[in-house]
């Protein structure tokens, strides 16, 4: 039977409540009751005020099913679901893998930007992420942030828009090639058009704009200097953060050491970009002494284990970063170089490759999955996700804990065996008190058909880089 929206939202009898509050309960036979698009209580089911139980109110059975917040997905490349596992791209490292994909992105359309942005978002949905950014750093042929916008619209996801920007480009001794990169002026004038259109700093918000020149690689520093001027002119009360790739390869390493004398944490902070405005994507290679200065910063950092994986780039301090203080989100990255947006997996990543080193009690099932929640928020600038406790947004999902893959490991710790366990779709999502997603399909858009579209736009595009 369908489930219809209401005002009033009463979930009941979860086998496991993962509330991720203040004191991270979890409750058996979990309850949560929902106010339009906020909850408003939280607790056992047979401790649910009657009152607050309405003849009208919407009636979830959660019975076999573990329900936590919904996963922030920190960091991402929308566009890059068009060029997943690119042969020529498969086995190289960062350089070398955007280089082969600059040409490629180069042929982008506007209608490329909103096919992936809406294939990525349903693929975060369906696996657990209610809230994510977008790091869109190149915008060819007229493509151009709002696009994204009216994309994720449709899709109800929680969006923060990160209008990402290149303008170094290899006549200047940068990485990508001059076609893909644009003027400086231009980019600040559509960074602050942005903003004016879209920004919503208020609780709830279902989008916000973000400043992101792409890297220390692809931009001057005086457009980092600038960029982090217009973001901070808004004023503090509008929370327009910054964010970049940071320390993510010794490739960039050596790049920063020849060209500005500095490594990448010295050259960020030079340039005003260090401060709870701003969070790092990567920070793979850092020292103790940048640890510390993220932390005093309470500067944030977006871990993409599998990405990191992928192109061999390296092992991210996690560990030592929260251990510090350092506020910690996971990010799933660009889909052609995790060539999946799954957000549980990223979970499962998180907590094995911090153990690979050697060291069982590196990270935790709890812990990754705080990282996905409470970290995620911390990193976006949010105070309003993560977690389920009264005044907090309903974004709230579920996942069958009968599941095969669950079996023998739920009995014994449902928490643990989401994330030890082979990574599932969810059985249901909320976002905004709104359900997305029902028995395991989402509701907002037909997936065959999206599928279908976002399949003819990836061979077209290859085909007009000349790779068909």
């Amino acid at each position: 039977m369908a489930i219809k929206n209401g005002a009033r939202t009463v979930i009941e009898h979860a086998e496991m409540l993962v509330t991720m509050d203040a004191q991270r309960r979890e409750i058996r036979d979990g309850a949560v009751v929902i106010e339009e698009n906020a909850i408003v209580w939280v607790g056992p089911t047979a401790q649910l005020p009657p009152e607050l139980v309405r003849e009208d109110a919407r009636r979830i059975q959660a019975r076999g099913q573990i329900v936590l917040p919904g996963f922030v997905n920190t960091h991402h490349h929308f566009y890059q679901t068009l060029t997943r596992v690119i042969p020529a791209a498969q086995d190289a490292v960062l350089f070398d893998w955007l280089k082969t994909l600059y040409p490629i992105w180069a042929e982008l359309r506007p209608e490329d930007v909103r096919v992936s942005t809406q294939l990525a978002l349903v693929e975060l949905l369906l696996s657990g992420c209610t809230t994510s950014s977008d790091h869109h750093y190149l915008w060819p042929n007229g493509s151009r942030l709002d696009d994204q916008f009216e994309a994720a619209e449709q899709v109800g996801v929680r969006f923060h828009g990160a209008r990402g920007s290149m303008s170094l480009g290899e006549s200047q001794g940068g990485l990508p090639p001059d076609r893909v990169t644009e003027d400086e002026e231009s980019i600040l004038q559509d960074c602050r058009r942005v903003v004016e259109a879209y920004h919503d700093s208020r609780r709830f918000a279902m989008r916000r704009v973000v400043l992101a020149p792409c890297s220390p690689f692809s931009v001057t520093g005086e457009l980092m200097r600038e960029s982090a001027a217009l973001a901070r002119s808004f004023g503090p009360e509008a929370n327009v953060h910054l964010h970049t790739h940071l320390a993510e390869t010794l490739d960039e390493e050596r790049f920063c050491l020849e060209r500005f004398g500095q490594r990448p944490v010295e050259y960020a902070g030079a340039l005003d970009w260090m401060g709870d405005d701003v969070w790092h994507a990567h920070c793979v290679h850092l020292n103790q002494e940048e640890i510390g200065h993220f932390a005093r910063t309470h500067t944030g950092v977006a871990h993409c284990p599998t990405s990191n994986m992928r192109l061999a780039s390296g092992i991210a301090p996690v560990r030592a970063l929260c251990a510090a203080g350092v506020p910690v989100g996971l990010g799933v990255d660009g889909s052609a170089s995790n060539d999946s947006s799954h957000m549980l997996a990223e979970v499962r990543q998180t907590l094995l490759l911090q153990r690979v080193l050697g060291d069982p009690q590196a990270m935790t099932a709890r812990q990754a999955l705080e990282l996905a929640t409470l970290g995620g928020a911390a990193v976006l600038g949010r105070d309003d996700i993560g977690a389920l406790a009264p005044g907090m947004a309903a974004d709230i999902i579920a996942f069958d804990l009968n599941a095969l893959a669950y079996a023998g490991g739920a009995v014994h710790d449902p928490v643990a065996a989401l994330v030890f366990c082979h990574p599932q779709p969810v059985t249901w999502a909320m976002v905004n008190g709104r359900l997305l997603v029902e028995g395991g399909e989402v509701r907002t858009v037909d997936l065959p058909t999206l599928v279908a579209q976002h399949n003819q736009a990836a061979r077209a595009l290859l085909a007009r880089a000349g790779y068909a």
